[in-house]
């Protein structure tokens, strides 16, 4: 009796070691992750999104594919739209390739009525691309962190309305800002020509040397 009672309690103590052990390892990958990240990546932020189908993530999820980020509000009638239809210009000047290669992302800066549904209506509507686009919400005061690493300046006014800078800003793979334009309603030609460069030189990093190949 005594035996078996000193073999259930090593196999729990052993089991609070093992699951110790997990929760140890997990931090140590983790914190390898956030060091391996350049000083200056956006993915620094811990900031938890919901997209507009009410899906669950963090922004440095997105880490590892190229992003065209902004933001914007929903019940913007002019200037938000307006931004919308700069990115989906700016992705036509890219060929099919390359925008399959560049994901989408418009945060926005009014959390307390963009709520996913909101967020869908607006998605619906302009018919975006469901596989590389993605409009989400935060809380305000992350909010607040993106404007900020983005450089994108904003304050609410008493009517509900929102006072805000507009850009478009690329980020290279590991969120770093490569390139950014406050260009509305049309093309700017150098803001394409730096995510193009990048784009290359992201999808040459991805592709098997020569010994892989074989």
């Amino acid at each position: 009796m005594t035996s078996t009672v000193f073999r259930i309690g090593s196999t729990n103590l052993c089991r609070r070691w093992l699951v110790a052990f997990v929760a140890f390892i997990a931090c140590i990958a983790i914190s390898a992750t956030a060091a391996d990240l350049p000083g200056d990546s956006v993915y620094h932020l811990d900031v938890p999104l919901v997209d507009q189908n009410g899906n669950g993530s963090h922004l440095a999820d997105r880490r590892g594919k190229p992003q065209l980020v902004s933001m914007f509000y929903t019940s913007c009638k002019f200037v938000c739209p307006l931004i919308i239809d700069s990115v989906l210009l700016t992705e036509r000047s890219l060929d099919s390739a390359e925008r399959q290669r560049l994901e989408v992302l418009f945060v926005s800066f009014d959390p307390e009525r963009d709520t996913p549904t909101q967020l869908k209506g607006v998605f619906d509507q302009r018919k975006l691309d469901a596989r590389r686009w993605t409009l989400a919400r935060t809380e305000a005061p992350n909010v607040r962190k993106i404007a900020s690493a983005l450089d994108i300046r904003y304050r609410a006014l008493a009517d509900g309305e929102i006072n805000h800078a507009t850009a478009l800003v690329f980020l290279d793979a590991d969120g770093r800002i490569v390139a950014r334009t406050n260009t509305l309603g049309a093309v700017d030609p150098d803001f394409v020509a730096a995510i193009r460069t990048s784009l290359s030189a992201h999808a040459a990093r991805l592709e098997p040397t020569s010994v892989q190949r074989q």
